[in-house]
């Protein structure tokens, strides 16, 4: 594994949290076509959240999907029909006896044509329409002729969304089978602090993407890791690799969006949690394999992506090593990390256990040998030089009957494909129906 020294700029001590923003920006080209052929109904309500929209239909549209926006007469006093009209590249209807449907049924025809309708943002008014059937206006209508499915993205203040009969709405628009994304948690328009946000552009359209996907993970625990390790030598230095964490971020966000219940292990990188994804952050091997063995017990799959150390220093200085007069070159003794995939397979009852290998050369070779030493069902390998900190992959998937050859992609169409391989290598006793 290629070694490097660093300067440590993350905190050694492990964090947990889950967070529920979505994609990055250096990635969002990799996404052009992920709802490619789908067609999204964007109903909006009055509220200041309106002004998010605008970013939730320039990257629905970037992600190769349709959108045709509907207003409510409110909603037009935060922003402008025109807005919208140029960001979808479609006519928006406000009114349900606009005369350019040609049976001046727009309430039946826009929905039909639909894989979903999402409304974003949805007023505490609107969420009373919907639990109660009332329909009165254009959007209203067109939710309850609808057939297909509504999802719902609440936006107002803390106290409207705590208020008793917004609860009893929630409470009707879940039983009647209508999915609400959020709302999260935080600043508000108005100056207070609490539930009641919408949530971001992102998230929204995480959660759209995930909506859409196949559920062939559906049931599953997912248990992952992602990331290089760091290995502190002194305070402030380090033995890490290249690893940017990017293909165990990606099959993190495909297995949540094939319907498992995905449980993040992260060494120290920059990039956002997936949205729906549990996250543990962790520095070295040691904490790494800590956490895999602690959360391993409640899994029916681990992933081992990250590029895990092989040794650590046997003692961390307490203070920077600085030059000497003499310019002596320090020198340091090291010892073995825990083989985190090695220590799963050998459990009593372990996981459908998937391995990474990333090589420098001879991959054929050194892959199968890494997968029998390991013994695991399967081992996806690549050549590390040709992938790390890139967005795309190209990897061999090593297995008892021979090798499988995928070819070269952008790391999340890849993530996708490779959680599809995975699936059907499931053993049957573990096939949930």
């Amino acid at each position: 594994m290629p070694l490097a020294i660093r300067q440590q700029s993350c905190s050694a001590k492990p964090a947990r949290f889950t967070d529920a923003s979505a994609i990055t920006s250096c990635r969002r080209h990799q996404l052009a076509t992920e709802l490619a052929g789908k067609h999204v109904v964007l109903g909006m309500t009055g509220g200041i959240a309106c002004y998010k929209i605008a970013e939730l239909t320039r990257l629905l549209t970037k992600a190769g999907a349709t959108v045709q926006v509907a207003m409510t007469d409110a909603a037009t006093q935060f922003i402008t029909p025109v807005t919208m009209q140029a960001l979808s590249g479609r006519p928006v209807y406000t009114s349900q006896w606009d005369a350019r449907i040609p049976n001046n049924m727009p309430h039946i025809d826009l929905s039909r044509e639909a894989d979903a309708i999402v409304i974003a943002p949805a007023s505490t008014d609107f969420l009373a329409k919907l639990a109660n059937g009332l329909c009165d206006d254009l959007l209203s209508t067109l939710c309850i002729a609808r057939d297909c499915p509504l999802l719902v993205v609440p936006a107002m203040n803390r106290q409207m969304w705590m208020n008793p009969a917004t609860q009893r709405n929630v409470a009707q628009l879940r039983a009647d089978g209508i999915e609400l994304l959020g709302p999260d948690s935080g600043a508000q328009a108005c100056g207070e602090v609490g539930d009641g946000r919408m949530l971001e552009p992102e998230a929204v359209y995480e959660a759209i993407a995930s909506f859409f996907s196949p559920k062939t993970l559906t049931g599953r625990r997912v248990l992952l890791t992602a990331g290089p390790t760091f290995e502190p030598i002194d305070p402030v230095r380090g033995i890490t690799n290249r690893s940017s964490g990017k293909m165990g971020f990606a099959l993190a966000r495909a297995a949540q969006q094939a319907g498992a219940d995905v449980h993040l292990v992260a060494g120290p990188v920059g990039l956002e949690t997936p949205w729906g994804v549990y996250r543990e952050n962790v520095q070295t091997a040691q904490q790494m394999h800590d956490a895999v063995m602690r959360a391993v017990p409640d899994c029916d799959i681990f992933i081992g992506v990250a590029a895990v150390a092989d040794w650590r220093v046997d003692h961390v200085a307490d203070h920077k090593i600085k030059k000497t007069a003499d310019r002596a070159i320090p020198s340091f003794s090291f010892v073995e990390n825990p083989d985190i995939l090695a220590s799963v397979a050998k459990l009593p009852h372990p996981p459908f256990c998937v391995g990474f290998a990333a090589e420098s050369g001879d991959l054929d070779v050194h892959g199968e040998e890494k997968r029998k030493r390991k013994n695991v069902p399967l081992l996806i390998g690549n050549l590390g030089p040709q992938t790390f900190g890139l967005d795309d992959n190209e990897v061999v998937l090593f297995e008892a009957t021979g090798i499988t050859r995928l070819p070269r992609a952008d790391k999340q169409t890849l993530a996708r494909a490779l959680i599809a391989e995975i699936a059907k290598r499931l053993p049957d006793a573990n096939v949930i129906a």
